[in-house]
């Protein structure tokens, strides 16, 4: 391993994150504590020219500071197959823009970068298709464009959880009852009127004790999990919906549940996953942009971008 070690982060604008919650200034505060050089990129720094890789790079400079995170340096060209590592932190929604990025990510590391997560991996693993994966995990799932199968659904199990396939942080997630006047409107919005595929899932009455996020590190986990609470009044838990964190320990259940996952991700080449759990089933399947390091450390004894920064490390030794 090089003796400064360049760090590439793809991600959205620094300067729009919320610094104490960020898990992507996490990651960037461990490697820059080990020594490492942080250069920063937009989607719209990247391109591809004569089949080359490139972007428009600003050295950065990370803060555990809530006024100031970051200081940008003067942009520079750089190939992105030079740089030793490369974080694709960019968060949903997963659209045609999201893909395209991984192209060049590709590019990148068939010219030596070690990008993390797989960008093969990023364009494969649907955050809410890929528990389809594990019906052994899983609540009864459906993934359909169709509405008629939607109400046979709901028909069938009463109270069901509907929600969009490319969405994050909690959003147009629905629970809808049997006889609810609302339910052929969502389900209209949602498929866009059996033109786009969304999902719907048997309701998990646990989600009222919290929707367990599992930080996966080259497929292990940790001894704790980050249960999100879901207000009073709803029925996400997502931090972002005002849901409250809560730590826990790993349940049996959850060991069986990582052991299920963790090798199939780890042989997809993805470093880093987040894997939600509602009472004893496995609901999601994080791989573009986990959170959750900040709440393990701030709230538990978890020091997962350690963790991380390690994993990164013997990659690189291995190679």
């Amino acid at each position: 391993m090089a003796s400064t070690v360049r760090v590439g982060v793809v991600m959205d604008p620094i300067a729009s994150i919320n610094p104490a919650k960020d898990s992507t200034l996490a990651m960037m505060l461990e490697a820059q504590r080990r020594g490492f050089e942080l250069h920063y990129f937009e989607q719209n720094d990247l391109r591809i020219r004569r089949g080359v890789a490139t972007g428009s790079s600003r050295r950065v400079r990370v803060s555990d500071d809530p006024l100031r995170w970051y200081e940008l340096g003067p942009r520079e060209d750089v190939a992105l197959g030079s740089l030793d590592v490369i974080l694709m932190r960019k968060d949903p929604p997963f659209d045609t823009e999201y893909i395209y990025t991984t192209y060049m990510l590709e590019r990148a590391a068939e010219c030596g970068a070690l990008v993390i997560n797989r960008p093969a991996s990023l364009r494969d693993i649907n955050e809410k298709a890929f528990i389809g994966w594990f019906p052994q995990c899983a609540p009864d799932t459906l993934i359909t464009r169709s509405m008629a199968d939607m109400r046979a659904f709901l028909a069938e199990h009463g109270e069901i959880v509907v929600k969009p396939l490319h969405g994050m942080g909690g959003r147009s997630i629905f629970v809808v009852r049997q006889g609810d006047r609302n339910a052929n409107v969502i389900f209209e919005t949602l498929t866009e009127f059996d033109s786009r595929h969304a999902m719907a899932q048997k309701y998990i009455p646990e989600i009222r004790q919290g929707d367990k996020r599992i930080l996966l590190v080259d497929g292990e986990a940790p001894g704790e999990v980050l249960a999100r609470v879901p207000a009073p009044d709803d029925n996400r838990g997502n931090l972002v919906m005002g849901a409250a964190p809560e730590i826990r320990p790993l349940t049996e259940r959850d060991r069986w549940i990582v052991n299920q996952v963790g090798p199939v991700l780890r042989e997809r080449g993805v470093l880093f996953a987040g894997i939600d759990v509602i009472g004893d089933y496995l609901t999601e399947v994080n791989v573009t942009s986990p959170t959750g390091i900040r709440e393990l450390k701030k709230y538990g004894s978890t020091d997962i971008a350690s963790a991380f920064l390690d994993a990164i490390a013997a990659k690189l030794r291995a190679r």
